[in-house]
């Protein structure tokens, strides 16, 4: 075709394309997955915790990488939902924007903040260096659980709540 570029032939959903084909992705299930995934991380985390309380290594260990690969499936989910979707406004009004505010903020930062420690946290259990484990999973297990419960409240809040 002459004048019409490569991506308008591959891409039917362009807006200047004069094919117009409405998308066939229903993307709103991804939040609930996502709360999902997040409610189950901070369940593991939780026995997890306990197991190992109990001397139960071997099924802390099994519980905590369940959670982690939990953990890494909501953060592919969450990318993948919002790379398509874009960001949602919150809708609520009044008290609740500071408190929906003050909770995203607090999750997102933490968020970016355990990923490293999480790794390194796993690194040092995978060596069998089980005191510098434990020196780190002291603040990585609190933060990881922050972040996977307060998910949960974001999605609450966005998706349930104030609707």
């Amino acid at each position: 075709m002459v004048g019409v570029g490569f991506k308008q032939q591959l891409l039917p959903n362009d807006p200047s394309s004069p094919y117009k084909l409405k998308s066939m992705t229903d993307y709103s299930i991804f939040p609930k997955i996502n709360a999902t995934l997040n409610g189950c991380s901070a369940l593991l985390l939780l026995t997890g915790r306990v197991l190992i309380a109990r001397g139960k290594r071997a099924a802390h260990r099994a519980v905590m990488l369940t959670a982690l690969a939990t953990s890494s499936l909501f953060l592919v989910s969450y990318l993948y939902y919002h790379y398509h979707v874009g960001s949602v406004h919150f809708r609520g009004t009044g008290w609740t924007r500071p408190l929906y505010f003050t909770i995203l903020i607090s999750h997102t930062t933490l968020a970016v903040v355990i990923v490293p420690m999480v790794l390194m946290t796993l690194t040092r259990a995978l060596r069998e260096q089980f005191d510098r484990h434990r020196a780190i999973a002291r603040w990585t297990f609190p933060l990881w659980l922050y972040v996977s419960v307060t998910g949960v409240a974001v999605y609450l809040m966005l998706y349930q709540i104030f609707i």
